[in-house]
C-alpha cells in the first residue's frame, strides 16, 4: 500500500488483512492509477482548470422552506466546496482519515459537502435521511464518526444519537440561518483550498449496506475506487457527454446514486439535477422541466412512471437506467412501449461500489441483465466456487478494479472467497453469455423438490393488466416444503376476489412452468420497501 496521507489511521488499521481481499483488477489502460490521487481534484478541479467551469454543473432546491432554486456551475461548486473544507479544517478541527458523517437529502449543498471532506482528506460516511437515531447510533460507532455535516431539517434524530455515542464530538448544520451554521461559517472564508495529497488508496468513504437485517456493514472505498467506477461502465455502456443532464431518484447515501447523481455526470462535466423527493409523480415533471436526458431510478419507479409518463414531455430523455433490485421483463417492455425508450439494466453492489454487469440500449436483452462490464469479469460457481456450466443456477462471483472490504467484519470471509466477490445473487449465464438474474440467493424457493426463483414468478404475475406491484415468497409446507405465495398490488379499479386469483394462478401458468405458480395470493395496499425503492422480502417472511 502507498504512504497514507491519513493523519487519523483509523480506515487503514481496521480494514481486512490483505489475503481477504479480493482479487483487484486494472488491465484497462484508464485503471492505471498514479500513486497520489485525490478523486476530487479530477472530478471538479480540473475541469475548471480546463475552461470548462462556466458549465452548469448541479441544479437542485434552494431548502426544504421551498427557498430559490440552486444553479452551480462547476467553479461555484468548487468554490462552496472549497470554502467548508476550510470550514472543516479550520471551524471543527478535522484531521485527514477523521470520518464525517453526511446526513442529508440530494441537494447541491450536499453534493458540495462530499466534495469538502474528499478534499480535506477526511472519509465521508453518508446516511439515508429516514435512518432514525438507533440506526444512526451503528454507524456512529462501527466507523467511530467523529464528525457530522447534518441539514438542519433532519438535525433531530442525529442530535438523538450524538447524546448516548460521545464518539461524535462535532456537528454542523447546514441549509441553517444560524450564525454557526455551515453557511454562514463558509461564507467567511476563501473560495481556494489545497486539496490534502491523499494516496490513491487512501480511504475516501465508507458506504453502509442497505442491508434488511442485523449490524449494518460498512464497505470501504478507495480514491481510486472512485474514479474506476467511472471509468468502467459509465464510459463502455453509458456513454454520457457533458451535454447531458442527469436526474434521478436515488439518496446520495446510496451508491448508486452518488454514482449515477454525481460521479458520473461530473466525470463528463455534465450536469446534475438533484431532487430532495423524487417520487414517479415528482421525478416526471421534473425530467421536463430540466429536458433531463439521462434519468436513474428504480424498476417499481419506471413502472409507476409509464402510467403518467403521455402527461409529460420526456422528449429530451435518451437514456434510462434501471438498477437497486432485479428488473422484470414485463417492466422494461411497459416502458418501452410508453416512451420508446429501452432501459439499461445493470446491478451493482454497495460492496462493488457500482455496477459491474450491464449492457447497452443496442445489446438488452429481455430477461437478462447484461454481460461484465469491461474492467470486471464474473462467473456462476458452485458452493465449493468450481465455475457451473452455461444454463447451471448458480452464485454469482465477480472480480475487478473495486471489491469488498468490510470495515473491521467478520463477514469478509463470507463475501470474499478464493479472490472473489459473492454478491449474495443466484445467476445463471444463458447460451448467448448473458448473465441472467434468478433470485438472491437467500430468496430461492425449493418447492416440491424444485428451485423456483420468486423475481421469475413476480416478473410472470406483473405482465397481467391487473397488477400493479407484486412480491413472491416461499412459506413453510409440510407437503411441500415451502409454498409459493405472491403478494399482489392491484391497479386502481381492480378488486381481489376468488375469480382474480384464479386468473393469475392460470396467467402465470400459461406464461412459464406450471408448478411454478403462486398457490397463495394475498392482496396487499402495499409492499415494504427500503428507502432506495428494494422489496424487502424478509418482512413478508416475517409475517
Amino acid at each position: 500500500m502507498h504512504r497514507t496521507a491519513h493523519l487519523d489511521t483509523f480506515a487503514r488499521d481496521h480494514l481486512p488483512p490483505p489475503e481477504q481481499w479480493p482479487t483487484l483488477l486494472f488491465e484497462l489502460p484508464e485503471l492505471q492509477f498514479p500513486e497520489r490521487l485525490n478523486c476530487a481534484d479530477e472530478l471538479l478541479d480540473r475541469w475548471v482548470r480546463e475552461g470548462h467551469g462556466a458549465h452548469p454543473c448541479v441544479i437542485g432546491g434552494g431548502g426544504s422552506d421551498g427557498g430559490a432554486e440552486i444553479r452551480w456551475t462547476y467553479a461555484e461548486l468548487q468554490a462552496q466546496a472549497n470554502r467548508i473544507a476550510h470550514v472543516l479544517v479550520e471551524d471543527l478541527g478535522v484531521v485527514s482519515g477523521n470520518r464525517v458523517l453526511l446526513r442529508g437529502a440530494n441537494t447541491p449543498q450536499m453534493a458540495a459537502c462530499w466534495f469538502a471532506v474528499m478534499k480535506v482528506g477526511a472519509i465521508a460516511v453518508a446516511t439515508m435521511p429516514l435512518l432514525r437515531a438507533k440506526e444512526l447510533g451503528q454507524v456512529i460507532d462501527k466507523a467511530e464518526v467523529t464528525h457530522a455535516l447534518c441539514d438542519a431539517a433532519l438535525a433531530e434524530e442525529l442530535e438523538r444519537a450524538r447524546a448516548s455515542h460521545p464518539v461524535l464530538t462535532r456537528v454542523c448544520l447546514f441549509r441553517s440561518q444560524a450564525a454557526d451554521g455551515l453557511e454562514a461559517r463558509a461564507e467567511r472564508r476563501p473560495a481556494v483550498f489545497e486539496n490534502v495529497d491523499t494516496a490513491s488508496d487512501d480511504c475516501a468513504l465508507i458506504a453502509f449496506t442497505s442491508g434488511t437485517t442485523g449490524q449494518p456493514k460498512g464497505t470501504m472505498h478507495f480514491h481510486r475506487d472512485v474514479l474506476a467506477i467511472c471509468r468502467c461502465w459509465p464510459r463502455h455502456c453509458l456513454k454520457a457527454t457533458a451535454d447531458d443532464v442527469f436526474v434521478g431518484s436515488p439518496p446520495l447515501a446510496f451508491t448508486f446514486g452518488l454514482g449515477g447523481l454525481l460521479l458520473f455526470p461530473l466525470s463528463v462535466g455534465a450536469t446534475a439535477v438533484l431532487l430532495e423527493k423524487a417520487s414517479p409523480e415528482a421525478l416526471l415533471p421534473a425530467i421536463a422541466k430540466h429536458r433531463a436526458t439521462v434519468c436513474f431510478t428504480a424498476p417499481t419507479s419506471y413502472r409507476a412512471m409509464a402510467a403518467q409518463a403521455k402527461a409529460h414531455d420526456l422528449s429530451a430523455l435518451r437514456k434510462c437506467v434501471s438498477a437497486g433490485e432485479a428488473l422484470p421483463a414485463a417492466t422494461r417492455q411497459l416502458w418501452k412501449d410508453t416512451t420508446g425508450l429501452e432501459m439499461i439494466d445493470g446491478i451493482g453492489a454497495t460492496e462493488m461500489l457500482h455496477i459491474f454487469i450491464s449492457h447497452t440500449e443496442a445489446t438488452a436483452k429481455a430477461g437478462a441483465t447484461g454481460v461484465p462490464v469491461p474492467g470486471y469479469r464474473a462467473r456462476v460457481v458452485d458452493d465449493q466456487g468450481r465455475e457451473l456450466p452455461r444454463g447451471s443456477v448458480g452464485k454469482l462471483a465477480v472480480q475487478g478494479p473495486t471489491g469488498c472490504r468490510y470495515l473491521a467484519d467478520e463477514r469478509q470471509l463470507k463475501y470474499v472467497q478464493d479472490g472473489w466477490n459473492l454478491t449474495g445473487d443466484a445467476y445463471l449465464v444463458d447460451a448467448d453469455g448473458y448473465f441472467v438474474y434468478q433470485a438472491r440467493t437467500d430468496d430461492m424457493i425449493i418447492s416440491g423438490g424444485y428451485n423456483i426463483a420468486g423475481p421469475e414468478v413476480e416478473s410472470a404475475l406483473l405482465a397481467h393488466a391487473a397488477v400493479a406491484e407484486c412480491a413472491v415468497i416461499g412459506v413453510p409446507d409440510e407437503e411441500r416444503g415451502q409454498l409459493v405465495k405472491a403478494f399482489v398490488v392491484l391497479r386502481p379499479g381492480r378488486s381481489g376476489d376468488d375469480a382474480l386469483v384464479k386468473s393469475l394462478q392460470d396467467f402465470v401458468k400459461a406464461t412459464i412452468a406450471p408448478y411454478k405458480y403462486p398457490r397463495a395470493i394475498e392482496f396487499r395496499a402495499s409492499l415494504p420497501r427500503t428507502e432506495t425503492g428494494k422489496l424487502q422480502r424478509f418482512r413478508l417472511r416475517e409475517q
